[in-house]
C-alpha cells in the first residue's frame, strides 16, 4: 500500500469516523484511500468551515476531529479554523496536501512552507518526509492534540510521499497517565480556602474538557463558594443553583464584577486567561489566586498565582473537597447579584416591540430549548448578549468561540454538533454578517440530512463593530451592507424558512422548528439600539 492508504489506516486505528475537508490535486491519493475506508469524508464548501467542524466535533466527543485541505490556498483557508480550535483548546488534527519534495527548494506553484506557517497556531506540526515515519507521525499528532490541554496539530503530506509504497502498520493506542498535585499542595490550598472570608470561583473551559463537572459541583457545594463562569465554562453549575453567579467576561463593569472586587481569594478551575483577561477582574493584581488546572498559568501581572494545583482536575478537586472544612459563608451578596441578573433576563420575556430586542430573543430561545440542547453562538453583537444572558444547565450546551473569536463559526459548528449529538436540538445563533461568511454550508447540512436550526439576528451590518465605534467615537462608520432575500436563499438550500414579522412570532417559530425533523432557517430582525443602552446601564453599576 502507499503512504496515503497507511495514513487512512492509522486514522481508522485512532477511531476516526469523519474527516471534514475539500479535495484538491495534491491530496488525491488520500481522497482515493478514503473511498475504501470506513471513514466518511464530509465534503465542505470552504476549508475554514471544515476546520470549524472538526474542532467542534472534537470538543463535544473528546476525540480529535480531523480536517483536510490541499496545499496553498486550501491550507491557508484551513488555518483560520485550526487556529480557532487551538486557542479554544479543542482537539483537532489537520492534514494538508503539499508540493512534492522535488520542488520545495524553489518558488513553485501554490507552494508555501506550511510547517513554519502552522507553527504558531498548533501545539505541534510536522511534514512526512519519508514513508517509514508515517505511523509515528499520526500517533503523535493524536496524542498531543488529545493531551490534557487539548489543541490542534498538523500533518503536512507532500504528494510524492503520499504515492510511495510502504509496509508500515498503525501503532497501538496508548493510555495517558494521570498526574495529581501532592498532598502538601492540596493541604496548602485547603488552608488558604478555609482562611478566606470572601473567596470566589472562576470556572473555565478545562472543567468540561477534563470531565470534572460533577466534582466541581461537589467542591462548590461543600465549600459554599459562589461560582462565576467564563464564556466557555457556562453550565459548570446549573444556572438555577443559588451558588451560580452566571457568566462574566464581556469586558465591561457588571453585577458580577462586584464579586471579584470584594473577594479576598480567587480560585480558578480549568481556566485559561484567553477566556477572560485578568485585567478585567483583578485590575490591581492584588487578589491572590489558586490556579487549579493541568498546566501552569500564563504569566500575567493581573494573575498573581499564590499556589498552583496542577494535574488531573477531577482528582485534585476530589482531594481538595476532602481536605477543606465545611463552613457557612455569607451568600447575601451572591443572592443579590443573581437576583439583579435574573430579573433583567426575566423582564424581557413579554416584550412585544419590533424589531425584536436581544433580551427577548434569548429569553424565547432559552424557554424552548431543553437543558441538554446545544446553542452555538457565532461572533458579533449577538455573541455578547448570548454570553451574558443565555444561561445554561450543563456544560458544552452553549458553545462560544472566545480565543480567536472567528466569525462564521456557528453554522459549520452546528453541523458537527448535530453529528456528535444527534439526539439533541442544535441551534446556530448567527448575525447576518457572520452567516454570510460560511452560509454555503447550509447545503452541507441538507446533504447530510441534519435538522439543525439557524437563528439569524438581522441588522444589515456589523453590529458589534458599530457598538464599539459608538462607545469610542459616538458615531459609526463603514459597517452597513446589503442582504439577500433570506427566505428564498434558505428555501433554495432545502431549508424550511421562517420570517419573523412580530415579537410574538419568535417563540412559536422556535417551537415549530424543534418539532420538525428537517433543517430550519429563522430570519429575525433585531433591535441593536439595546447595545448602547446596556453600555450605559453597566456604566452606572456601583459595587
Amino acid at each position: 500500500m502507499n503512504v496515503a492508504k497507511l495514513i487512512v489506516k492509522c486514522l481508522e486505528q485512532e477511531g476516526v469516523q469523519y474527516v471534514f475537508g475539500v479535495p484538491g490535486e495534491e491530496n488525491i491519493d488520500l481522497m482515493d484511500a478514503f473511498s475504501d475506508s470506513t471513514i466518511d469524508f464530509i465534503v465542505t464548501h470552504h476549508e475554514t468551515s471544515a476546520a470549524f467542524m472538526a474542532g467542534t466535533y472534537g470538543r463535544l466527543t473528546g476525540k480529535p476531529g480531523v480536517c483536510l485541505a490541499t496545499l496553498g490556498p486550501g491550507a491557508t483557508n484551513l488555518m483560520t479554523g485550526v487556529a480557532n480550535a487551538n486557542m479554544d483548546h479543542a482537539p483537532l488534527v489537520a492534514i494538508t496536501g503539499q508540493a512534492g519534495l522535488d520542488r520545495q527548494h524553489k518558488i513553485s506553484h501554490q507552494y508555501y512552507d506550511l510547517i513554519n506557517m502552522y507553527e504558531p497556531v498548533t501545539k505541534w506540526n510536522t511534514q512526512i518526509k519519508t514513508p517509514s515515519i508515517t505511523p509515528e507521525v499520526v500517533r503523535k499528532a493524536f496524542q498531543i492534540a488529545g493531551g490534557d490541554k487539548w489543541g490542534a496539530t498538523h500533518i503536512d503530506l507532500p504528494e510524492d510521499i503520499a504515492a510511495m509504497d510502504t509496509d508500515g502498520q498503525p501503532l497501538p493506542l496508548m493510555g495517558r497517565p494521570h498526574t495529581e498535585a501532592s498532598e502538601d499542595v492540596v493541604k496548602r490550598a485547603a488552608s488558604m480556602i478555609n482562611q478566606a472570608e470572601n473567596p470566589i470561583i472562576l470556572a473555565g473551559n478545562g472543567i468540561a474538557r477534563q470531565q470534572a463537572t460533577e466534582d466541581m459541583r461537589a467542591f462548590s457545594e461543600k465549600s459554599q463558594i459562589p461560582v462565576v463562569h467564563s464564556f466557555m465554562g457556562k453550565g459548570t453549575l446549573p444556572w438555577t443553583n443559588d451558588l451560580s453567579l452566571l457568566t462574566a467576561g464581556i469586558g465591561e463593569n457588571d453585577y458580577i464584577a462586584c464579586g471579584f472586587d470584594t473577594s479576598d481569594l480567587i480560585i480558578t478551575v480549568g481556566f485559561d486567561i484567553a477566556e477572560y483577561p485578568p485585567k478585567n477582574w483583578n485590575s490591581n493584581g492584588t487578589t491572590s489566586i489558586i490556579h487549579i488546572d493541568t498546566t501552569e498559568a500564563e504569566t500575567d501581572m493581573n494573575y498573581p498565582v499564590a499556589l498552583n494545583v496542577l494535574g488531573n482536575i477531577t482528582n485534585n478537586l476530589r482531594h481538595l473537597s476532602e481536605a477543606i472544612d465545611t463552613r457557612k459563608r455569607d451568600k447575601e451578596w451572591a443572592a443579590n447579584v443573581r437576583k439583579q441578573t435574573i430579573n433583567e433576563f426575566e423582564s424581557f420575556r413579554t416584550d412585544d416591540s419590533f424589531p425584536v430586542k436581544p433580551q427577548k430573543i434569548i429569553a424565547d430561545l432559552r424557554s424552548v430549548l431543553r437543558e441538554d440542547d446545544i446553542a452555538i453562538s457565532d461572533v458579533g453583537a449577538h455573541k455578547m448578549w448570548m454570553a451574558r444572558m443565555y444561561h445554561c444547565y450543563e456544560p458544552n450546551t452553549c458553545l462560544i468561540s472566545n480565543g480567536l473569536a472567528s466569525m462564521g463559526v456557528a453554522v459549520p459548528s452546528a453541523i458537527a454538533a448535530k453529528m456528535a449529538k444527534p439526539q439533541r436540538h442544535v441551534v446556530a445563533v448567527c448575525g447576518d454578517g457572520s452567516f454570510q461568511m460560511t452560509g454555503a454550508e447550509l447545503e452541507t447540512a441538507k446533504r447530510l440530512d441534519l435538522p439543525i436550526i439557524v437563528l439569524m439576528w438581522r441588522d444589515n451590518g456589523y453590529g458589534l463593530i458599530e457598538w464599539h465605534q459608538k462607545k469610542e467615537f459616538d458615531r459609526a462608520s463603514y459597517i452597513k451592507f446589503g442582504n439577500p432575500d433570506y427566505q428564498q436563499l434558505a428555501t433554495s438550500y432545502g431549508f424550511e424558512a421562517i420570517n419573523i414579522q412580530a415579537a410574538d412570532d419568535l417563540k412559536p417559530a422556535l417551537e415549530q422548528a424543534t418539532a420538525m425533523a428537517k433543517p430550519v432557517f429563522i430570519d429575525c430582525p433585531v433591535d441593536y439600539k439595546e447595545n448602547m443602552k446596556l453600555t450605559e446601564k453597566l456604566g452606572d453599576i456601583i459595587c
